[in-house]
């Protein structure tokens, strides 16, 4: 796989999305370059913990649980 992209004037590059997929790369992986003979070579240190994409099941509790046939209506009622 050969790719280009173009350097800022801050020294910074945009990994190209072929790259990033192939290599695991996201948001706050972490790489490193390695100067080799003349050329640099691209690693990855390590991937962050992958983000969850729901939350069921993140929260415990430690009260029981509501049964499955309490009625929410008799917290309305006055007393």
């Amino acid at each position: 796989m050969q790719t280009s992209t173009t350097v800022t004037s801050k020294g910074q590059v945009t990994i190209p999305k072929a790259v990033r997929q192939q290599l695991g790369i996201c948001q706050g992986s972490q790489i490193e370059f390695v100067m080799v003979d003349n050329h640099v070579e691209l690693r990855v240190i390590n991937n962050p913990t992958p983000i969850v994409q729901s939350g069921f099941g993140l929260l415990k509790s430690q009260k029981s649980p509501i049964p499955n046939d309490f009625d929410v209506s008799i917290l309305a009622q006055k007393p």
